[in-house]
């Protein structure tokens, strides 16, 4: 079986190391082919195209940034999906809507193509590990033909049903964490401000039923001050944007969220995109003042003023959408990597013309 990958950012790039463990030979593309040349070697070519490299495979696997990214690298001029033998499987990892892996799937099913939405939980240190959870929405028989590969990858995999039910589970597994997160800072900025020492706080809150288990992994970053992502902020504000659309077709009111997401977008334009998450503390324990934020960092990557406030994660008005025409996008024709410098961008043209809002794991 020849196994093709295409997204090498933060977690694809591990994914694929971990496949290769277990003896697959790959076919990889990625924007940058730096970051693909660990892989490569007896067990790893590199395709100079989504295009040419679905000509050589059967199964496809894709980590990528947002749902303009997947359609872009699905059916762009060098798309993939033009070229995947019939038959071929299409695992999509990335998170995106639900209705856009709908989208995708009957995409590909025109094409004789089986598709898969399978995004996973987890982080940096359970991808090396091969830790993962696999949220899956496909056809049972699908998801025993890729259940080996899957688990060289993750150690639980959760088959929720049809297509766009992974991509389901998924959302709100991330709109949990960042809503968590969100209520997590903002109760420490108010101890905070009382008067109460961040080390009685922590000692205090972790453990106890009023504090999702995972921020006990983020009590080092917030009080080192080290930020170094793990799930980067923008693709934390980009999974609750998504969550928020999901929810207007749905006919869900999602209040919390809705506040929570433009808290994260305000933490962006403050310089902590590309800074882990639990960066929003830093954004709320300042007070929105970003000289006091700024001076709560150490060693941690930054925006700099210009591109924080131009990094919109929606298209201009009147601009192609994210999950429109993959040929008319903006950018570069290969904004493949999961933590690629490209914002991240809504799945459909309904999308964008329902809202107008100017990125789980621990």
């Amino acid at each position: 079986m020849k196994i093709g990958f295409i997204g090498l950012g933060i977690m694809g790039s591990r994914m694929a190391a971990n496949l290769q463990k277990h003896g697959y030979s790959l076919v990889v593309f990625n924007r940058t082919r730096a970051r693909a040349e660990p892989l490569l070697g007896p067990c790893g070519t590199f395709a100079d195209s989504p295009a040419e490299l679905a000509q050589q495979v059967d199964v496809l696997f894709t980590m990528l940034a947002d749902p303009g990214a997947v359609e872009q690298a699905a059916l762009g001029g060098n798309g993939f999906l033009h070229h995947l033998r019939p038959d071929a499987l299409w695992v999509d990892c990335s998170s995106v809507n639900p209705s856009f892996s709908k989208k995708m799937a009957n995409e590909a099913a025109r094409r004789h193509v089986h598709f898969v939405d399978a995004p996973v939980t987890g982080s940096a240190v359970p991808a090396a590990e091969a830790q993962l959870v696999f949220w899956v929405g496909a056809e049972l028989a699908d998801l025993e033909r890729i259940r080996p590969l899957l688990l060289c990858m993750g150690n639980k995999i959760v088959h929720a049903g049809g297509h766009g039910t992974g991509t389901s589970i998924k959302m709100v597994v991330n709109l949990l964490l960042g809503n968590a997160m969100a209520a997590f800072a903002e109760g420490m900025a108010l101890g905070e401000g009382l008067g109460i020492s961040r080390k009685v706080l922590f000692d205090s809150l972790l453990g106890t039923p009023a504090v999702a288990p995972f921020i006990a992994l983020k009590r080092e970053k917030i009080e080192s001050g080290n930020y170094e992502a793990e799930f980067p902020l923008r693709w934390m504000q980009k999974d609750m944007h998504l969550a928020s659309v999901s929810a207007y077709e749905s006919g869900v009111a999602m209040p919390v969220t809705n506040a929570a997401k433009e808290l994260y977008r305000l933490a962006m334009m403050e310089g902590h995109a590309i800074q882990d998450f639990s960066a929003v503390y830093v954004y709320l324990a300042s007070g929105g003042d970003s000289s006091m934020s700024q001076s709560r960092v150490t060693n941690s990557p930054q925006e700099s003023p210009a591109s924080r406030h131009s990094s919109s994660e929606e298209p201009r008005p009147g601009g192609p959408p994210g999950g429109g025409s993959a040929g008319k996008r903006e950018g570069s024709s290969n904004n493949y990597e999961a933590n690629s410098e490209t914002t991240p961008r809504l799945g459909n043209e309904k999308d964008n013309q329902r809202t107008q809002v100017h990125p789980w794991a621990a």
